[in-house]
């Protein structure tokens, strides 16, 4: 096998091993849920975007016929389906999950519907979806940015996750890279994000990690 092809199997590899690391974090949620027999401190909206923003870029692998982006997200979207399904079964307010769940549903499936119908053109279509893909993921690596500005004003990173944070970290600057070796900008873009809001963290966390507040309230980031 030549250099070019053990670097993009590494890079694909380490794309893989480090997102699904991250992925994983949700699992002591569910151990947490399972054990309590409850909700409480675990939030919601985080299992479900995630779980949009996977179903989409399996969408665009499959498209592109990228096993990578296909194997990544295809395990991602079960379990972040998993974690759905226990927080419903969990949730006292279940109504309330189920109305949210449906919405951001029929906002993908109405993108979907479009790009896969309306737009004939594989090339414009792959285009479009990748476009869509990249804004939802760089919402989702800023979406965390409220949470940081609360950690500065309690002065307190006693609850952030170090380990969630370097997983996210090593994620997004693994897919940064795949993407810049496969010249795909809506890979490369997106990810760039993740990367700045995992230093920022990290800053953070070394800056009050030394001065905990024990009235702070438990961060989910």
């Amino acid at each position: 096998m030549e250099a070019g092809g053990v670097a993009d199997s590494l890079l694909s590899g380490a794309c893989v091993l480090f997102t699904l690391g991250m992925f994983s974090s949700g699992l002591s949620d569910l151990r947490h849920m399972r054990m309590t027999r409850s909700v409480d401190n675990v939030q919601f909206l985080p299992f479900l975007t995630t779980d949009i923003n996977n179903l989409s870029w399996l969408s665009y692998g499959a498209l592109k016929g990228d096993g990578t982006l296909i194997i990544v997200n295809s395990v991602g979207a079960m379990l972040q389906t998993l974690y759905i399904l226990v927080y419903l079964h969990y949730c006292p307010r279940k109504r309330v999950v189920l109305l949210q769940t449906a919405a951001l549903l029929g906002v993908l499936l109405l993108g979907f519907g479009y790009f896969w119908l309306l737009v004939p053109d594989l090339e414009a279509r792959l285009q479009w979806l990748g476009l869509f893909c990249s804004v939802f993921t760089i919402s989702m690596y800023l979406s965390p940015l409220a949470d940081l500005a609360k950690v500065i004003q309690t002065k307190s990173a006693q609850h952030f996750s170090f380990s969630l944070t370097i997983a996210t970290l090593l994620a997004s600057a693994s897919w940064t890279l795949y993407g810049f070796r496969l010249k795909d900008p809506y890979i490369t873009v997106p990810n760039f994000p993740g990367i700045v809001t995992s230093f920022i963290r990290l800053w953070l966390f070394w800056k009050y990690s030394q001065k905990p507040d024990r009235n702070s309230q438990l961060l989910q980031t």
